[in-house]
């Protein structure tokens, strides 16, 4: 599949969404009785504005960011009431890379925020993990690293959750227990008092 094929593909995309009917066609149709500019022309231009201002505007990290959460959140919660599970796996496997990407963005970020059009890139990078297609993202990345890296400490992670977690019960009834031992002479010396 060439480059010309992905473009004519994301074009017949657009075209398809356009001709839909949701609320940002409706939206894009009434601006378009009012001004008499094709949706086409206002899809094309909102886009154009978009990525203009995550290369040269000010927030472009919390607009790039609601890119990468809003959109695959509303599929996410629909996914879930859907009966089929392919969606939901699909969607479960955007949210992993996502947290693998913040997680590792959270400690490069120092160095990553001086990259020119680092905004502009981390937002198609968004896009393609969630785009409508096998060959997303998400796909590509889960399978070949994310799976792998996990099955082979999947045992190990395994053992740890299952100490902490264990260590975690002890404490709490620890505390529990000391709690309930430190509110007893309390509550005794209370009914001394009261009678």
């Amino acid at each position: 599949m060439g480059l010309l094929d992905i473009l004519t593909s994301i074009k017949d995309r657009a075209e398809k969404f356009l001709n839909e009917k949701n609320v940002v066609t409706d939206f894009l149709g009434k601006v378009e009785e009012k001004t008499g500019i094709k949706k086409k022309i206002l899809a094309f231009g909102a886009v154009s504005v978009t990525g203009l201002y995550l290369v040269y505007g000010y927030g472009a990290s919390l607009l790039c960011n609601l890119i990468g959460f809003v959109y695959p959140a509303y599929y996410s919660i629909k996914a879930i009431e859907s009966p089929s599970k392919e969606d939901d796996t699909k969607w479960l496997t955007y949210w992993v890379v996502y947290g693998v990407f913040s997680l590792g963005e959270f400690f490069s970020d120092i160095f990553l925020y001086w990259f020119p059009f680092y905004y502009a890139f981390k937002c198609l990078f968004l896009l393609w993990c969630m785009a409508p297609m096998s060959w997303n993202g998400s796909q590509v990345i889960y399978n070949k690293v994310v799976r792998p890296v996990f099955l082979r400490h999947e045992a190990t992670v395994d053992n740890m959750v299952s100490n902490l977690s264990g260590k975690a019960m002890s404490a709490a009834e620890n505390l529990t227990r000391e709690g309930t031992d430190q509110r007893k002479p309390q509550n005794l010396r209370k009914e001394k008092l009261m009678r």
